[in-house]
């Protein structure tokens, strides 16, 4: 029953809408999964299970109901927090379509210069086209936009947007879906029926579904050097199930 109503609520409802409520409803059902087998390294709450999130391709174990966060926001924190200076350094930072589980810790972080933007969402701090970011050349020391490319016109435009921005010196994170099968990107800009959107690459609002070499080939076509992390090999095994990572975690870092 929880499968089927969250992939209705994600598939139907809009973005914005669920983004001012979701939380509430979510917490205040998270008492009823508390345990100590799955732990949410974002706020550190234990859980017996958590619930699954998907549209097509329903996940077991993947939505946090305190924080809301997914498998790829727990692998960026634990990235993040043991792999990098992020959380001492004072660097300026922007957040393209800023996540629930993110935007209060972050915008605490007394090192950091917090900057957020997104289309129409409610949670951001700037509302622009990221084909057209409203900042200066070299304006950030960090980058962060995750699951947005496959939602742009024209991706490669915003990649080169973001190289742009970014200090020399500078890194960031930018995560899409991938599809693990496939080296290729699959990407018809002539499929217009939801359904068959759905269908092709997972989401009615996708317009593309990135292959696994063809995705860092296009962050390297932008200027920036890529190193892809592999969470379970840096992790292990034990860990990587206790923080409910799922499938393939792999990060997508950039340099300029």
């Amino acid at each position: 029953m929880v499968k089927i109503l969250v992939a209705f609520l994600t598939r139907f409802i809009p973005r914005t809408m669920l983004q001012r409520v979701a939380h509430i409803g979510l917490q205040s059902i998270s008492w009823f999964y508390f345990g100590n087998k799955l732990e949410d390294p974002i706020d550190g709450k234990t859980y017996r299970r958590i619930l699954p999130y998907g549209r097509v391709r329903t996940r077991h174990n993947a939505l946090a109901p305190f924080s809301l966060s997914l498998e790829r926001h727990r692998a960026l924190w634990i990235y993040m927090k043991e792999s990098t200076n992020f959380f001492t350094h004072e660097a300026k930072m922007l957040h393209m379509a800023p996540e629930y589980c993110f935007i209060k810790r972050l915008r605490a972080l007394e090192n950091l210069e917090y900057i957020t933007g997104d289309l129409d969402s409610p949670w951001a701090d700037h509302h622009f086209d990221v084909h057209q970011i409203p900042f200066d050349d070299s304006s950030f020391d960090i980058i962060m936009a995750n699951h947005l490319m496959e939602h742009v016109d024209d991706d490669r435009a915003v990649l080169r947007e973001f190289y742009r921005v970014l200090k020399p010196g500078g890194w960031g994170i930018l995560q899409v879906p991938i599809d693990w099968t496939n080296p290729s990107t699959e990407e018809d800009r002539s499929i217009t029926d939801p359904a068959e959107l759905e269908r092709l690459y997972w989401q009615r609002d996708h317009l593309r579904l990135y292959g696994f070499e063809d995705y860092p080939a296009r962050l390297r076509q932008a200027g920036f050097s890529v190193e892809i992390v592999d969470m379970k090999k840096q992790l292990g095994n034990q860990l990587y199930d206790r923080y409910a990572l799922g499938g393939e975690q792999w990060i997508f870092v950039v340099r300029k």
